[in-house]
């Protein structure tokens, strides 16, 4: 028998084999997961549903999450009194030259807005953000459960755009906290609130980053330390949750990056959960946000600053001036100086570091290390309380 004849005899059987072992395959899915392949040290699997290994498996739904979470996470109604003039002409500059306003007819209407909440404690007391209720000449309350109540106002924070409130009403469920400064870029997220009046909405998306500074987003707040997330949020979510895929809070939800009149552009930012509760317990025992302060202003050492102090190195902040009389000040911190460790943590480019500044008890002692002409020392001083007002900063000579 030639070879051809041979092969062609033989040829069958395999493809007769081929088939069958498709078809197997075919009625019977879960085969498929039975086979690896393995390319040196690294196993894959056929079926593609862990390609990285199981601890990289998430939740096909985050149900469980949302159904935890989403009874603490409440729509805020206010509405607030608007007086506008009668007379057509009351805006035109010159007619107002020659009449006098308090003549003028005046009409009040009310204006209505939504804003989100969450329920943080199981005796009323709600954190939202500022905005949502500034102004406000009444705050209703709606629960998820169709309850509602009308809110008192405790307080308010400019600075972190952030207010608290409290409403009398029972068996109210709170919301679980999680750990912000563990929370990494890439962590899914969820953020429950309800936009544009539709009622309680959820959207899904992941920590796009962390530590992001208001001042240099153009937010209308000095808090240094957002969750950024691509998660939609849109107007009428502020003030609602931002929960990670368990259903613990990680911030509170207070803006959004918008261009050319979008509401959402897969920027949002959220202030942690861990600078929200010391806003609400500050409110609560205060009366007000104490927040520590070290009376300096600094500068993040850039290359170009720490080669004219002749330093290979750009991890720290340079002060460049003093607040007479201030705690540096009587600590002996001097303009100058570059403070690289703040109880002995870096302090990087400043923002994490004065984030410990301000978040410190005024009278608790602190460690600075600082380079001063080449040699490195550690100062203690004593945090003191921010001025409500600050007057201007002088550099002074010691």
């Amino acid at each position: 028998m030639s070879l051809t004849r041979l092969l062609h005899y033989a040829g069958w059987p395999a493809a007769t084999g081929a088939l069958l072992a498709l078809l197997a395959l075919l009625l019977f899915p879960q085969l498929r997961g039975a086979s690896t392949a393995t390319t040196g040290a690294q196993s894959f699997s056929l079926n593609g549903l862990s390609p990285l290994g199981s601890q990289w498996e998430g939740p096909v739904s985050y149900a469980d999450a949302v159904q935890r979470a989403s009874p603490a996470v409440v729509s805020i109604l206010t509405y607030k009194e608007l007086k506008r003039s009668r007379h057509p002409l009351s805006d035109d500059p010159l007619f107002r030259l020659f009449f006098n306003q308090s003549d003028i007819p005046q009409q009040t209407r009310m204006q209505a807005a939504l804003g989100s909440g969450v329920i943080v404690s199981a005796n009323g007391y709600l954190l939202t953000n500022n905005h949502v209720i500034s102004g406000a000449e009444d705050i209703t309350v709606l629960l998820r459960d169709g309850r509602e109540a009308q809110a008192s106002l405790v307080g308010t924070d400019t600075d972190s755009d952030l207010a608290v409130l409290k409403i009398d009403l029972a068996d109210l469920t709170t919301i679980n906290f999680g750990n912000p400064a563990a929370a990494r870029v890439g962590d899914v997220v969820l953020a429950i609130g309800n936009p544009f009046g539709v009622g309680q909405t959820v959207t899904q998306g992941i920590i796009s980053a962390t530590g992001r500074d208001g001042a240099n987003l153009n937010l209308d707040t000095l808090e240094s330390n957002f969750i950024q997330t691509d998660a939609a949020i849109n107007p009428g979510n502020s003030g609602g949750a931002l929960i990670d895929a368990y259903g613990n809070l990680l911030g509170i939800n207070t803006a959004v990056h918008s261009q050319r009149g979008a509401n959402s552009v897969g920027i949002g930012f959220a202030i942690p959960a861990g600078t929200a509760m010391k806003v609400l317990d500050d409110i609560i025992e205060f009366g007000h946000v104490v927040r520590g302060w070290l009376g300096i202003e600094t500068r993040q050492l850039t290359p170009r600053l720490a080669r004219s102090f002749n330093l290979t190195y750009t991890e720290g902040i340079i002060i460049t001036a003093i607040f007479n009389n201030g705690p540096a000040h009587l600590a002996g911190l001097l303009p100058g100086d570059v403070i690289t460790h703040i109880n002995e943590m870096p302090v990087g480019d400043g923002r994490q570091g004065m984030l410990q500044i301000t978040q410190s008890r005024p009278g608790a002692s602190v460690d600075i290390e600082v380079l001063r002409n080449g040699v490195t020392q550690t100062i203690e001083a004593v945090i003191g309380t921010k001025p409500v007002r600050q007057i201007p900063v002088r550099p002074v000579a010691g």
